[in-house]
């Protein structure tokens, strides 16, 4: 039964990649951030465009650079229902770091081509000494994606883009019930296409499709009595997103996203451990995705972003969560600005704000709740077109 528990609660782990808070990341390190994601794959204002619509390359003079690093920090609390249980408190693993790098070439005109290099999921959990550590004490879910992607204008209204994601991840975790560090990577492939439609100056659309990443881990998992060999089929959902970007005057511009995840394929990732299959997560649902945002000329030089997103749970109800899932319906709320340094450069800085449901766990070895939860990111970025 401990053993079977140790396997549940590892792989609940592993199927955090892209995520936070059971949600693909939208924070990559880009102004985006300080828009809380809105009008993403519509923007099409720096080379970041490759990770969400890479057809927004064609919209990019000559040859860019963008870079971008940031910072995540989560305020999780977990308490036990036993009354004498001992509470992990905040799991998150303090400040978690992430970088970026994008570049976009001009071949001509028409046809652009570019590389991007981020990490688009990455968890620490912490748990420590509590009544739990038996099963779960420490886990890490690192990744980073390299993304070669094309881009090509076919008139003045349309333009289509297509990348392929060379996905890398690292997973290790441990228990006081594991005499060693269980420990696997994996590369795994996807596939991003993109749509831009411009039907005038002012106003564009984008859309953007991802398809589903399935990585498989491999693991020996070690007890004081037996020692196994575990597999595991973890599916990172498809997604769409549909972005819209419209000049209301020449200093204000209005952004939005509806968006939708196919978690429900989530649901039907396994795990194979001695020849007997089991589901990781159980019934989940498809997610959606909304944002509105504003961006502000205030300067020549200075540009101000602010945005409001919503993103839907993924569990049919919040009293039947997983205990490495802290997930909920979340709000976003961004704050951000770019300044140019001078006609080639800028700089830009943004603070995003995220706050998701509380959620129950009905485990019956260490049921119990998790409280609202919070999270902060904050970023800085610099792009340069040469």
């Amino acid at each position: 039964m401990m053993l079977k528990e140790v396997i549940v609660l590892s792989l609940s782990v592993i199927g955090t990649n892209a995520m936070a808070g059971g949600l693909y990341l939208y924070e990559i390190g880009t102004e985006d951030i300080g828009l809380a994601g809105a009008g993403q794959a519509a923007r099409a204002q720096d080379a970041g465009t490759i990770a969400f619509n890479p057809a927004g390359m064609t919209r990019l003079e000559g040859n860019q650079v963008s870079l971008g690093l940031q910072a995540l920090y989560g305020d999780v609390n977990y308490h036990l229902d036993r009354p004498n249980g001992n509470n992990p408190d905040n799991p998150v693993i303090g400040w978690f770091p992430g970088a970026s790098g994008f570049y976009s070439h001009s071949i001509d005109e028409r046809l652009k081509v570019g590389i991007a290099m981020y990490g688009n999921f990455g968890l620490g959990l912490k748990f420590g000494d509590w009544s739990g550590s038996a099963l779960l004490r420490e886990s890490t879910l690192i990744g980073m994606t390299i993304q070669p992607t094309l881009a090509y204008k076919l008139n003045d209204h349309w333009s289509f883009g297509v990348g392929i994601g060379a996905n890398y991840g690292i997973f290790s975790q441990s228990g006081d019930r594991l005499t060693d560090e269980i420990k696997d990577t994996d590369w795994a492939v996807n596939g991003k296409l993109g749509v831009l439609y411009e039907p005038s100056q002012l106003t564009r659309f984008g859309l953007a499709y991802t398809s589903k990443t399935e990585f498989n881990y491999n693991v020996e998992l070690k007890t004081s009595l037996v020692t196994r060999t575990m597999s595991a089929k973890i599916n990172a959902p498809q997604q769409m997103m549909i972005s819209a970007y419209h000049q209301l005057d020449p200093k204000l511009a209005i952004l939005g996203n509806v968006g939708w995840q196919d978690w429900s394929s989530f649901g039907d990732s396994t795990i194979l451990l001695t020849g007997a299959e089991a589901e990781l997560a159980g019934h989940l649902v498809d997610t959606w995705h909304a944002a509105l945002g504003l961006q502000y000329q205030y300067t020549p030089q200075l540009r101000l972003n602010t945005g409001l997103a919503f993103d839907s749970s993924f569990y049919p109800s919040q009293n039947d969560g997983k205990l490495a899932l802290p997930v909920g319906d979340t709000w976003r709320l961004g704050l951000g600005g770019q300044y140019a340094l001078d006609n080639t450069s800028t700089i830009g800085v943004a603070f995003e704000y995220g706050r998701t449901s509380a959620s129950r766990v009905s485990n019956p070895l260490l049921g119990g709740g998790y409280d609202v939860a919070n999270m902060y990111f904050m970023s800085v970025n610099y792009s340069r077109k040469f």
